[in-house]
Formats: C-alpha cells, structure tokens, sequence
C-alpha cells in the first residue's frame, strides 16, 4: 500500500527512518504546488507500530488531523473498505501502540477488510492475521488498488471523513 501511494505520486525513493521506510514530497499529479506528504511503512511489528509513527509525526510537525493510518481489519469482510476518523480500537494492538504514541484515537483511517477466521481462539487469530492471505493474488492487488484509491481521494481534500 504504502509503496503504490508513493508509485503514485512519483515519491524519491524510502529511506530508512524513524524505524521505518519513509518518502515525502509534493503530490504532482495534482499540480504544481500540489500537497505535500509522507509515506510512512513502519519496519516494526504491526502492533508496535506507534513507535514507528508517533516518532515521524513529531519531526515533520504534522497535525493529528494529518495522519493517515492503514490497516487490516478482520472484522470486516475481504475486500471491503472503510474510511472514518477516529473510533474504536477493537481489540486491534497495532491501533493501541498509534493511540498510545499519537496521544489520541483521533486520527483518520482506511480499514482494509481482510475477513474473520472461522476460529475465536487468539493465537488462531493472530495466526490469520499474520500469516499470508490465501487469497488470489490479482484480488489482492485489486483490494491494494481500490484502497489505494480511497487514502488518495482522502489526501488529496475529495472525501471526507
């Protein structure tokens, strides 16, 4: 995901920061003097992510209302998308950690639905959702596609939350 937004919006290449991989500069397709912005692909363990994030959103002086996070969600369906500001964290550890280092639930986010297992045991759980999709390799470049679509239209002020 993080590495089609950036295709997308002829980001120089990631370097390594803020324990991740991290690009920023001006959106061109939408103009000269388009927005400008960070992608940020933590290299950290999903549910430690925080640390990733609350570092990067520090050094770029970067309003709460300026981040973007995008996540899996089990409970929703695979291949549905859900944008929204704010909510719950439902038992999603990686949205504690940004919680904790952001100070606050209230940053926007695109749910990416990756569906449930049939299972409620939590290490079957946490199996499914670290472990590789089993689905069709051209539905997941859709899916990265279509929420691809969705973080845009978000950045660039034509959805909102």
């Amino acid at each position: 995901m993080a590495a089609e937004l950036a295709r997308r919006w002829d980001l120089p290449r990631a370097r390594k920061k803020f324990a991740g991989l991290i690009t920023d500069g001006r959106i061109m397709s939408a103009g000269v003097g388009g927005p400008r912005v960070a992608v940020l692909l933590p290299q950290t363990y999903m549910n430690d992510a925080g640390r990733s994030v609350g570092p990067a959103r520090g050094a770029l002086q970067a309003d709460l209302d300026r981040v973007l996070v995008v996540h899996d969600e089990i409970d929703l369906p695979f291949g549905e998308i859900r944008a929204r500001l704010g909510g719950g964290l439902a038992g999603h550890n990686g949205l504690k950690s940004l919680r904790r280092e952001l100070g606050s639930p209230d940053f926007a986010r695109v749910r990416i639905g990756v569906g449930r297992p049939d299972s409620t045991d939590p290490d079957i759980v946490a199996g499914y959702v670290l472990g590789r999709w089993r689905q069709d390799k051209n539905d997941v470049a859709d899916l990265v596609q279509r929420a691809a679509d969705v973080a845009e239209r978000i950045v660039l002020g034509e959805t909102q939350l």
